[in-house]
């Protein structure tokens, strides 16, 4: 079906089976720079699931330039342990990369012994927040052979390439940037020189390595930071690459402290390939495409119209390591989805903490949790088709055991559905597609619009229940709450109800925000619609940015604390905001609403009392468990277990990992 993704590309001599390539990615699960089992096995099942090249890394080249979080290869210690990890993903059948990284001003203080870290120049880095050293020609002369000297250990440890970072803002792309590299020596100043450090570090690489060795570097598309490189001077530095020996190019977007956001779902699939193709049609070797590549139709069609010749899939392999065999298998609707939330990766990385996956609860647990065939299959009741009880039944049936799910609503997904209705939030959709398809493959008996009770139960009678019955708002005790004009998030984001011109949303948490963004920008112009009017310059820029962002309702929002949003991830928190920002949604802190009383929001702000008028008021003030039929089982002496919401509202992550535990304690 992937004909073209599934074919074979060699690289120098090395010959790959597939096109689809793992990018090294910050796991974090050691502090001392060390292989362990939990990065062997992690690695292992994406070694198994049918990738064709698989990157391990980052993997620093010394300590100041990576820390104690990062894999290290700056010792011939370290060899062993990495010939351990290279022997056991040839076993399964993919080929060994390393990626051998230097962050040069990105480096923070407080992970490498609150050193210094060293740079181009000493220009104040806004992502590790501090000013890096300059480095001397003895410093240069000491990490280009410390590249050299990792990439000498890389062959000995028996990876079969090695990869060079020279993107997302790390050392090299500081020598490039000329906001970053402000010197005035050889390698400062001209774009020739600015392109020196990169050049005769690929050279004593190529040179330590021999020609048949293949060497690859990653590259920025374009930095995405006013001032730095953009994809016009991009061919231009990968055709200096390729003359200076690199046998392929993976191609990626911008660095860290960019503004364009690069991972959560806010980026449209594939959004970036077009960086790989302008890469491509400047180089002879292979290119590879990166972000937010998905879905085995977008990758398929990446390589067939010639965009590239590889794609990565990062987070989407730690979502699905088997993503390449189902793929091949004709079984793509069974693949896991990742839905870009960056909750249990980009957010954890931000936080110093090992990474997981909100939506497989195996991801970075390979050597503890693994679904076991059972001896003894038992009658499993999931009372509930949110996520919580749909992966629990999944994961029950998967086992073994007989599964029927109940819900009393008409679908599955439970609050799934409002939760991918916002902008740029229906990837999460994409989980109840991937149960749907799991319901079918296991023949679990579905029954939609049925109620449980204690009664159902015994008529049932099943060996074990497993009550998964959510949440439902939260509505606070504030005078005219219970107004005509007063709704629900839940029901804003469920029904999409017809609205006034003036909103109010009480509550500036993650679903406040959320519901907020999804109000703003009801009436805005389709994608669509917007590439018409601009193809046939129907309406100025400045008219079709307007169009794109303001809507039929206006919103303000109302917290009560002094940071709005404070339940949303660091990575995804800049770019909500931002969005906020653009549909013109004004947000009020330290608010304090007193009554909503015919319509108005009276509030206190600052020490004074306002009172603003709306059409609609939104309450947005959390959830409370549902436990109706929990408490009623209590002492029923049925065999049950409560999970998700219903025992405290949390994330989807919380709801799934719950799910998936829950169903390995059945007896």
């Amino acid at each position: 079906m992937y004909r073209n993704l599934f074919s074979p590309i060699r690289i120098n001599t090395l010959e790959i089976k597939n096109r689809i390539a793992y990018p090294a990615l910050g796991l974090l699960y050691s502090h001392d720079r060390k292989l362990n089992d939990r990065y062997i096995e992690f690695y292992r099942e994406r070694a198994r699931g049918g990738v064709g090249l698989l990157t391990v890394g980052p993997v620093g080249v010394d300590f100041i330039g990576s820390g104690v979080l990062v894999l290290g290869i700056d010792n011939d210690g370290s060899v062993s342990d990495f010939s351990k990890l290279t022997g056991i993903i040839k076993e399964e059948g993919a080929r060994a990369w390393i990626q051998l990284f230097h962050a040069g001003g990105y480096s923070h203080p407080i992970l490498i012994d609150g050193q210094q870290p060293i740079a181009p120049s000493a220009v104040y880095s806004r992502y590790s927040r501090t000013t890096p050293k300059e480095m001397t020609l003895e410093d240069i002369e000491a990490v280009q052979g410390a590249f050299e000297s990792a990439a000498l250990r890389a062959r000995a440890a028996g990876f079969d390439g090695v990869e060079i970072i020279a993107s997302a803002g790390y050392l090299i792309s500081q020598f490039l940037s000329p906001v970053k590299n402000i010197r005035t020596d050889a390698y400062g100043g001209s774009f020739e020189n600015r392109l020196r450090f990169p050049v005769e570090l690929i050279g004593r690489v190529r040179r330590a390595v021999g020609p048949d060795f293949p060497v690859t570097i990653r590259m920025a598309g374009n930095d995405f930071v006013p001032g730095s490189c953009t994809d016009e001077e991009m061919p231009h530095i990968a055709k200096v690459y390729e003359k200076a020996g690199v046998d392929a190019i993976n191609v990626t977007g911008g660095w860290h402290e960019t503004k364009v956001p690069q991972l959560p779902m806010d980026v449209p699939r594939s959004a970036f390939a077009f960086l790989a193709h302008n890469i491509k049609a400047a180089v002879s070797v292979p290119v590879m495409a990166s972000n937010r590549i998905t879905d085995p139709g977008t990758a398929e069609s990446i390589i067939k119209n010639g965009y590239a010749d590889m794609v990565n899939l990062g987070r989407v392999l730690i979502a699905d390591p088997q993503w390449p065999k189902k793929a091949f298998e004709g079984r793509a609707d069974e693949i896991r989805p990742c839905t870009a939330c960056s909750q249990g990766c980009t957010d954890q990385v931000f936080q110093g903490q090992p990474i997981f996956c909100a939506g497989n609860p195996e991801a970075g647990y390979e050597g503890e949790r693994k679904i076991v065939k059972i001896a003894s299959p038992g009658k499993v009741m999931v009372v509930g088709a949110g996520p919580a009880g749909l992966e629990a039944a999944v994961s029950a049936a998967a086992s073994g055991h007989h599964v029927e799910i109940y819900e009393k609503d008409r679908d599955i997904g439970g609050q799934l559905w409002m939760a991918g209705a916002p902008p740029h939030k229906a990837e999460l959709l994409e989980l109840i597609r991937y149960y749907r398809a799991m319901i079918r493959k296991y023949d679990i008996p579905l029954f939609l619009n049925t109620a449980v009770d204690v009664r159902f139960i015994r008529e049932v009678n099943p060996d074990h229940v497993i009550i998964a019955e959510g949440a439902e708002p939260l509505v606070p005790g504030i005078t005219g709450s219970d107004g005509a004009n007063v709704l629900t998030s839940w029901e804003v984001l469920k029904d999409n109800p017809p609205l006034g011109k003036n909103i109010a949303v009480v509550g500036g948490g993650a679903v406040g925000l959320e519901t907020a963004l999804f109000v703003a920008a009801r009436g805005t112009i389709t994608p669509e619609i917007l590439y018409f009017l601009f193809a046939y310059e129907a309406e100025s820029v400045e008219r079709l940015r307007e169009l794109m962002f303001r809507g039929t309702s206006r919103v303000t929002v109302f917290e009560m604390l002094p940071k709005a949003g404070a339940d949303v991830g660091k990575s995804t928190r800049w770019v909500l905001f931002d969005n906020l920002d653009r549909y013109g949604v004004t947000v009020h802190t330290n608010a304090k609403v007193l009554s909503l009383t015919g319509g108005n929001v009276r509030f206190e702000k600052d020490g004074r009392e306002e009172n603003i008028p709306f059409d609609q008021i939104i309450l947005s003030s959390g959830s409370k468990p549902v436990s109706r039929l929990a408490g009623a089982l209590k002492d029923s002496g049925v065999s049950f277990q409560v999970i998700g919401d219903g025992v405290k509202p949390g994330r989807i992550q919380d709801a799934v990992h719950q799910g998936y535990l829950a169903a390995g304690k059945i007896g």
